[in-house]
């Protein structure tokens, strides 16, 4: 199973939200490259990168900071404000290894349809779900839409890659929401990114079980309540 560390960035800083509240930001590393020079040097080989005032109001701030951690050897996976072609294009750009829609796959299917298109296996969808509802616009919107029907949608128009993330669970270190990601198991064949939960190695380990493609980590890591080169070693190769 894929491991990949999580670096959210605001205005150029490492930080952390619960359950994706912006009020509870707060900074949780100093800085992004060394942060992501400590997840290879425990055997990591992919980070899930968030640019969350991309997210937020579609600035792109931490571009640079992008660039610079994909340049350190990591397999970078971003998130936060990619909503046309032409976010892809600079996304990729980057050296960016994979390229997450979230809102604008809930608005815009025909997007999906094009950028898997042009980019194929480089695209994965965000599937965030509250009560197994998908929400939008930074979590805060409620689309009206099953997580498992949206997720049925994503698969027929070629997504091979979906990031579920309970939103109740993220940053609670209360573990994985394990019944909707084998719920997401038995409905699309796609390969499942799990992410929010996670509390300790022994969670890892429960989800690489379950035959997941990969999970993000993110305060589990920086409370220490995960040992990284531990979790590398019982997840097995990490080449992707």
């Amino acid at each position: 199973m894929i491991l990949l560390p999580a670096i959210d960035l605001k205005d150029g800083k490492v930080v952390r939200l619960f359950q994706g509240d912006f009020a509870t930001v707060h900074q949780v590393a100093e800085d992004p490259v060394s942060t992501a020079r400590a997840f290879r040097a425990a055997g990591a080989r992919w980070v899930h990168m968030v640019d969350l005032d991309g997210a937020k109001d579609g600035a792109g701030r931490n571009r640079a900071l992008v660039q610079a951690v994909a340049r350190e050897g990591l397999q970078v996976e971003l998130g936060g404000g990619i909503r046309s072609m032409a976010d892809l294009e600079e996304a990729f750009a980057l050296g960016v290894s994979q390229a997450v829609i979230g809102s604008a796959a809930v608005r815009d299917p025909d997007f999906v349809q094009g950028a898997v298109r042009q980019y194929g296996g480089k695209i994965a969808v965000g599937v965030d779900t509250q009560d197994g509802r998908v929400r939008t616009a930074g979590w805060v919107e409620d689309s009206g839409l099953d997580y498992l029907d949206f997720a049925r949608s994503m698969e027929s128009l070629g997504v091979q890659t979906l990031i579920f993330t309970d939103i109740a669970t993220d940053g609670a270190l209360s573990g994985p929401s394990f019944a909707r990601l084998e719920a997401l198991q038995r409905t699309v064949s796609c390969w499942i990114i799990a992410s929010g939960g996670v509390s300790c190695n022994e969670d890892l380990v429960r989800l690489a079980g379950m035959g997941l493609y990969g999970a993000i980590l993110g305060k589990a890591y920086y409370t220490g309540a995960v040992d990284l080169a531990q979790a590398v070693r019982e997840a097995g190769p990490q080449a992707g």
